[in-house]
């Protein structure tokens, strides 16, 4: 079985998936390495797991787990933590948890390539059941201000940084099944920040960002449902919704709502119509 020690000597079994996994603090990991150095058993256990490592990851046997269960998973932590915070229950350790759950999220993500399929799958589902509420999803607002946040908290504001909206614009290619317009607004003073992939309302979506001085706007688009955008304002954060051209917009920032209405006639002014 993977992780297995049955070639070690013991002294250290527990130790050595922990180690080439990169999750012992810096103490332990020296005193693993110093017993694996002078441990012949231990050295060829290693050796043995990195080799099986490798195999694992080779194409057609990994599986990663898809982006949008990724997004899913940093979208409830966002919420969770932002309905602590409203209701003043939040600890310190609360607050931290989306930034700290999603490094522990990417790590993961990270050694699911190099797992297999079934084993990924299970993994997938099990994060997917711990997370998801009973109740009732949350209104598009709540789920706009959340992808907002969840792109601050998370360190993940842009799949593909960019200001170049000839770099932005093809990397979605593939990725959605629209074609997102970008638009250069640096002369009307909004600065392209670049675009990634988020999730709302159980659909992957683009989301293009920008920058006004210091506040972050998010831009998130996807083929027109029908429903008639409008303006709003929840948990401090100001909400700009459109269609044009087959799509849906939404603005979503703390800017004052006079700027954000600029971002908006400005951006509808450079986009396909």
């Amino acid at each position: 079985m993977i992780g297995e020690p049955a070639g070690s000597c013991g002294q250290e079994a527990t130790s050595l998936n922990a180690l080439l996994d990169g999750e012992l603090d810096a103490a332990n990991s020296l005193r693993c390495e110093t017993h694996v150095a002078q441990c012949p058993a231990c050295a060829a256990e290693l050796e043995r797991l990195r080799a099986l490592r490798a195999r694992l990851a080779r194409d057609g046997i990994a599986w990663r787990a898809p982006a949008a269960l990724r997004a899913r998973i940093l979208t409830t932590l966002a919420e969770e933590a932002g309905r602590a915070a409203r209701d003043g229950n939040a600890t310190p350790a609360q607050t931290q948890a989306p930034d700290r759950w999603a490094a522990r999220l990417r790590a993961a993500a990270t050694r699911w390539g190099g797992v297999p399929a079934g084993l990924a799958l299970a993994a997938s589902l099990a994060l997917a059941v711990l997370v998801t509420r009973p109740d009732e999803g949350p209104d598009l607002s709540s789920q706009l201000v959340s992808g907002h946040v969840r792109s601050l908290l998370a360190s993940h504001l842009t799949d593909v940084p960019s200001s170049d909206q000839h770099t932005v614009k093809p990397w979605f290619s593939g990725r959605t099944d629209f074609s997102p317009p970008v638009v250069d607004l640096d002369a009307r003073g909004f600065t392209l920040v670049g675009g990634r992939l988020d999730y709302i309302e159980n659909r992957v979506v683009a989301a293009l960002v920008y920058r006004r001085r210091k506040h972050v706007i998010n831009l998130f688009l996807w083929p027109s449902d029908g429903r008639r955008p409008r303006a709003s304002a929840r948990e401090g954060y100001n909400i700009l919704g459109w269609q044009q051209a087959g799509l849906s917009y939404w603005a979503v920032s703390d800017l004052n709502a006079v700027e954000l209405k600029e971002f908006q006639d400005d951006f509808a002014e450079g986009a396909p119509r």
